[in-house]
């Protein structure tokens, strides 16, 4: 070989080399970025193309599967029935807005490209098939998810209903919703429509006010108040002073009751049947701010829970004063909550004290119905007692027999619950809030329903009033 031919074979050899060594950079260490790329529209067509899995409610009830159709992508992501009740839980699929709730949580498995489906996929790929997703199995009762949406009746707002004993979600709805198969769509121009009109919607139907916002908890955060005071060494018949009027310290604001509290100085038990705000402002500004901050710390409060639908962090404020401490005690202030921050104090105190850590997905099962991945109940924390959770449950079964929520009644069930109202700014409505549990003997369900707005005169609005006959209902539906 020449001197000239060895020069070009050399450099075609580089060249070569370098050529590969691009190529295998690009599959190793690229791929994901590149995949990942908002411009890269034919990585988006591959997987809005897939066989994705179901996810089921118990029953099964069928909450969003995918089916063949004969177009570019070969497969359309539906939601079969009452898309909008199950939209909080299920989320949409879209082709230009990406995913949300289990939708996202779940993405890997539904699409069938989780590590855990590996063997599979190897499978698929060696026989010449399209990877086929698993199928997400949920904890919702579709009676319970139906009663609860029934129940709100196009008002603004939400219902959490969970299982206290394992921390399973049996209900999740917020009013008002959306039909996910608008934005899951093939049509992408009509889906990008249905996206715009949704998100400038004022009425805000694409949040999850169940698990995603949070808000005044009002009185039902009293339930708080007086486990901090249960487990400070006092008992429900701890004497408490309830004036009519309680001028706030270091201020000239005067707090008021909304309901006659019976005398102005009447035990804690007394206090949480009749919802007595002074009563509960004097409770809080005795224990202070940090053993309320670490009251509801221990009930899950500055925590994120229910990862799989990113659920926010429920509040009470880093350093209140005086005053502020007392607002807190009942739940006005800077106290925050999600509903299903309130069911898991609620679900906490039915279950003896210990919370429990909520789940909405129960089994994923691959194409052949093995079990791939299952959840275990595990304890979140220990929020009080058995003996003194034992006692709030007792004070909350006298609210609903003898106080304020006794619209929660249910014959020959015994029912503890806490209503709550919720003061914001003069301008808008008071919040409505109710939550419960039931069988006071044996609690398997633990419900919050929070009503944003009621569309009613505002002295109308009370959560007793409005709320408590909804928890009623989506707890008969477990119980049925």
């Amino acid at each position: 070989m020449n001197r000239p031919i060895r020069r070009v074979s050399v450099v075609a050899m580089i060249m070569f080399a370098l050529l590969l060594a691009n190529a295998t950079y690009t599959v190793l260490v690229r791929e994901g970025t590149l995949n990942a790329d908002p411009a890269n529209r034919r990585a988006r067509d591959s997987e809005f193309g897939q066989d994705r899995g179901p996810i089921l409610a118990v029953g099964p009830t069928e909450l969003a599967i995918t089916e063949p159709v004969d177009d570019q992508y070969g497969y359309q992501r539906v939601y079969p029935d009452d898309p909008e009740i199950y939209a909080p839980v299920t989320g949409y699929y879209s082709y230009d807005h990406a995913r949300t709730a289990l939708e996202n949580s779940y993405n890997t498995e539904l699409a069938g490209t989780d590590d855990s489906l590996f063997i599979r996929r190897l499978m698929d790929t060696i026989t010449g098939q399209k990877p086929t997703g698993a199928t997400v199995e949920t904890t919702i009762n579709p009676a319970a998810q139906r009663a609860a949406w029934e129940g709100l009746d196009g008002r603004k707002g939400a219902v959490v209903a969970m299982n206290p004993q394992t921390g399973e979600v049996l209900a999740m709805v917020s009013s008002p919703s959306y039909d996910p198969n608008e934005i899951a769509s093939h049509d992408i121009a009509d889906a990008n429509a249905a996206w715009t009109r949704l998100n400038d919607d004022p009425d805000r139907p694409l949040a999850n006010r169940g698990a995603r916002e949070i808000y005044p908890p009002g009185s039902t955060f009293k339930l708080v108040t007086a486990a901090a005071a249960l487990e400070d060494g006092m008992n429900p018949d701890t004497q408490v002073d309830s004036p009519d009027k309680l001028t706030l310290p270091q201020t000239n604001t005067q707090l008021g009751n909304d309901t006659n509290c019976g005398g102005t100085r009447i035990t804690i038990d007394q206090a949480l049947r009749v919802s007595c705000n002074t009563a509960f402002a004097n409770l809080g500004l005795q224990l202070g701010d940090d053993k309320l901050r670490d009251q509801a710390s221990r009930f899950g409060f500055g925590s994120r829970p229910l990862p799989e639908l990113a659920a926010a962090a429920s509040r009470y404020p880093d350093d209140p004063n005086a005053p502020q401490t007392a607002l807190s005690a009942i739940g006005q202030g800077d106290v925050a909550a999600s509903p299903l921050q309130m069911t898991m104090v609620t679900a906490g105190i039915a279950n003896g004290g210990k919370v429990m850590d909520p789940y909405l997905v129960s089994t994923v099962r691959g194409e052949d119905l093995s079990v791939i991945s299952q959840k275990r109940p595990s304890v979140r924390s220990t929020a009080m007692s058995e003996d003194n959770a034992r006692a709030l449950r007792e004070m909350m079964v006298n609210v609903v027999e003898d106080g304020t929520g006794s619209n929660a009644q249910i014959s020959g069930i015994g029912v503890g619950g806490k209503t709550g109202t919720a003061q914001t700014t003069p301008e808008r409505p008071p919040y409505a809030w109710f939550t419960a549990f039931a069988p006071a003997d044996n609690p398997t369900v633990a419900v919050t329903v929070f009503i944003e707005e009621a569309d009613i005169p505002r002295n109308d609005i009370a959560g007793g009033r409005l709320a408590a006959p909804i928890a009623k209902d989506v707890m008969e539906a477990v119980l049925r």
